[in-house]
């Protein structure tokens, strides 16, 4: 599987634009403010129907348009997205749609079609930042591979949202209705523990791996949902206005492997062994997407030769070889010679 072409139609700063890849390596040059990055979020999107830079869609769309859509050719199929700020056509609310061939599908149904992995230098944020950005990191993966995860996930998500608008009503008014709560409560249970156990399976992948850039022990800081934990945890719900457990809470702890000594990389690891970490965890991810859909992803490399050393530049060229890659830098300059002799080569101007 890899990605022949994509066509963008007002997606962030593009507002007509056509791409064609190589089935090998394409590297995309052009200058800050050129449009790499959105070029590489809108091939992002395709994988996984949600953007990795921002919580709103609609801030995809050009802001003198109202709509914008991405269309691209993968192997034999035409995926499309579009995305609409809304107040058109009698929307008032914004919206997206996901057409396979033509075809509307539900995100669950779309996603599934066209598989990612995504390098950035920002990826050390998995390790440094919050556990948010940790469970994006794997979430992204298994929504890519795993149907029933992207249905347990959506289900969860939506119960989580009223949810805690019943628990806002209840700290506003002073008055819980335990006959609103009951199905919710219920809902998130039975979603929640499957989110848990696939996450649990995941992890459990990595620490079985082999590392050979980097030893790390990942572990699985779970908050665990259950009728037993949400009746403890019931009247600070109510002073808090949030739900308090279950997997949205959750976290992973990587752990440096060093003397037969274990410590937490995010706080005892150097900048570099938090960037080998990183390095790794993105070859792992290659290995698990190709283990459980049988297909080789794309891999998306998003300006690493500005941010990295030449020794981790060389760990990550390493990376492009055994399946599609595209990437984008600023300066040809910065790419070793004997890469750019193997690559398809486009250039963006501002």
């Amino acid at each position: 599987m890899y990605l022949k072409k994509i066509n963008l139609q007002n997606f962030r700063s593009y507002l007509k634009k056509d791409f064609i890849f190589s089935p090998k390596t394409t590297l995309i040059i052009g200058p800050n403010t050129a449009g790499k990055s959105n070029l590489i979020e809108a091939i992002f999107f395709l994988s996984t129907g949600n953007s990795f830079r921002i919580d709103k869609d609609e801030q995809l769309v050009n802001f003198q348009k109202e709509v914008a859509r991405i269309k691209a050719e993968v192997d034999d199929k035409n995926l499309e997205v579009v995305i609409a700020k809304g107040g058109i056509s009698g929307n008032l609310r914004p919206f997206k749609k996901y057409l396979v061939n033509g075809v509307s599908k539900r995100r669950v149904d779309f996603v599934g079609n066209f598989f990612t992995v995504l390098f950035a230098p920002n990826d050390l944020e998995i390790i440094i930042s919050g556990p948010s950005k940790r469970r994006d990191f794997i979430d992204n993966i298994l929504i890519q591979t795993d149907r029933e995860y992207r249905l347990a996930d959506g289900f969860y998500e939506k119960g989580l949202r009223i949810r805690n608008a019943l628990l806002r009503k209840a700290k506003e008014t002073g008055i819980r209705s335990e006959k609103e709560f009951a199905y919710w409560d219920n809902l998130l249970i039975i979603q929640g523990q499957k989110i848990t156990s696939k996450r649990e399976e995941f992890v459990e992948y990595l620490k079985a791996s082999r590392k050979d850039i980097l030893d790390f022990r990942i572990f699985y800081d779970k908050s665990t949902i259950s009728q037993e934990r949400l009746l403890q945890y019931k009247e600070v719900e109510v002073g808090a206005g949030v739900t308090l457990v279950g997997p949205h809470r959750d976290d992973f702890v990587i752990n440096l492997i060093e003397k037969n000594e274990e410590h937490d990389i995010k706080f005892f690891g150097s900048r570099g062994q938090q960037r080998l970490a990183i390095l790794q965890l993105k070859i792992l991810e290659l290995d698990y997407i190709q283990l459980k859909t049988g297909i080789r992803p794309t891999l998306l490399l998003d300006d690493i030769f500005s941010e990295l050393d030449e020794g981790h530049i060389n760990l990550v060229l390493d990376m492009t070889y055994g399946q599609q890659t595209i990437m984008t830098t600023t300066h040809e300059e910065f790419v070793p010679k004997k890469l750019l002799k193997q690559v398809s080569v486009v250039e963006l101007k501002k």
